[in-house]
């Protein structure tokens, strides 16, 4: 069977790992596509750069070149950023070409007008490598998991940020410092805002949200939080009452619609996935036949990425000349019953709080406190009140809440803040027992 050609565009870290990783495992490979999968053409920016790894291999700085090219079967696109990369896998499916593409912020952003222009021009557009590196979370929430009502999902899903949310807890130092620490390491990027904000992951958990429910993109509808203002006596508080902060990509399906947010998330020490460290990924998942299960591997790096990239190119290769009526749906859904379910504003999210505030430390604070929190019908579980340091006036009060809607905590949280006894804000963190 004559070879499946392959371009690719961009020969950068993910794009020299996948020919690297090809080349080394070529007949493992085509053993297992039934064919060989031959990279024909590379689309680089910097020809002299790139010449050293690319060998023989053609290479070209117009990108429209592989994407135009009538030998090429398979487009994969490892530029990163919406454009050029929309135009050029749109221009890619309308040359009826099937793409390959590790770009999150494309396919949260612009996933539902490429998977319509792929499913009517009858080619198929994969994405495992756009979330979490190599772990195969994507195949595993729209193939393995097919017969589970999915009911929530949570992950860890940017290493940067999991890296620096460890080092803070080992070490006790400021979000600041560590963040410097983890570019010096080549763990944060010069601009790190798209980590540490929480946009990273919450583009990964919106695709996630869209496979494991069976609804449209709504990338700008989710709820993002990122760990810049954290403070590390909060991580300290939480181990104290048995919990890890972890920056989580969580998804949940309600009756009245989708909870799809991210934000730092005390879990239960005791779970697995609160330990895990470094810049490590783990997603959990929850379906109603097959109760949890954990996905957890390396979320970056270039043979990692490269793993995915190339497991759905041997999926692309085993059904290129398949009836496309019968492939895997892009959502795990038919087209056709993919639903636009709303997605819930934060006010009316459901999850348990860590509050933390700073008081006067006289008698009867504590009662005033808890009876505006039971005024508005929300529990404590745990509390702590730390004892003044000699010569203060104030001390801190930590207190761990039952669920309740989001929009009750927040209220009872501004009629606390307006107490004479509290001084400046209350420190509200979300919890989850997963």
């Amino acid at each position: 069977m004559k070879p499946i050609h392959v371009g690719l565009l961009g020969l950068g870290t993910v794009g020299g790992g996948t020919l690297t990783v090809l080349r080394r495992n070529a007949e493992e490979i085509s053993r297992r596509a039934g064919r060989e999968i031959r990279v024909v053409r590379a689309a680089v920016r910097n020809l002299s750069k790139a010449k050293k790894l690319a060998g023989d291999l053609p290479l070209t700085t117009n990108p429209f070149d592989v994407v135009d090219d009538p030998a090429i079967d398979i487009v994969v696109e490892l530029i990163g950023g919406l454009e050029p990369a929309r135009e050029l896998v749109m221009q890619a499916i309308a040359n009826g070409k099937h793409v390959v593409t590790a770009n999150k912020h494309l396919v949260a952003k612009h996933g539902n007008e490429i998977f319509a222009a792929a499913q009517a021009k009858g080619v198929m557009v994969a994405f495992e490598a756009a979330v979490a590196g190599g772990i195969p979370i994507i195949k595993a929430l729209r193939e393995g998991l097919t017969a589970n009502r999915i009911e929530w999902l949570a992950g860890i899903i940017n290493g940067t940020t999991n890296f620096i949310l460890s080092e803070m807890r080992d070490k006790g130092l400021p979000f600041a410092e560590v963040l410097k620490e983890a570019q010096a390491l080549g763990y944060a990027e010069a601009d790190p805002t798209f980590d540490v904000e929480g946009v990273d992951a919450a583009h990964k958990a919106t695709i996630m949200s869209a496979i494991a429910f069976g609804i449209p993109m709504q990338f700008d509808k989710a709820y993002i939080e990122g760990i810049s203002k954290l403070d590390s006596v909060d991580i300290g508080y939480a181990e104290q009452l048995g919990y890890r902060i972890k920056l989580l990509g969580i998804a949940r399906r309600r009756e009245n619609g989708v909870e799809l947010r991210v934000h730092p998330t005390l879990i239960p020490e005791k779970r697995l996935i609160a330990n895990v460290e470094g810049a490590m990924n783990a997603v959990l998942v929850q379906g109603d036949a097959v109760g949890a299960t954990l996905y957890y591997g390396k979320g970056a790096g270039a043979e990692p990425t490269a793993s995915a990239v190339i497991a759905d190119l041997v999926d692309v290769t085993r059904l290129h000349t398949s009836d496309p009526e019968h492939r895997v749906p892009h959502l795990a859904f038919q087209p056709d019953q993919v639903h636009d379910v709303p997605v819930l504003p934060i006010e009316e999210v459901i999850t348990s709080y860590y509050l933390r505030m700073r008081v006067e430390d006289k008698p009867g604070v504590l009662a005033d406190i808890t009876r505006i929190l039971a005024d508005s019908s929300i529990s404590i579980e745990a509390l702590i009140q730390k004892e003044a340091a000699e010569g203060e006036a104030h001390t801190d009060i930590i207190m761990l809440t039952h669920q309740t809607a989001e929009k009750n905590a927040n209220a009872a949280i501004a009629r606390i803040e307006a107490l004479p006894v509290v001084q400046g804000k209350v420190v509200k963190l979300r919890m989850e027992t997963l």
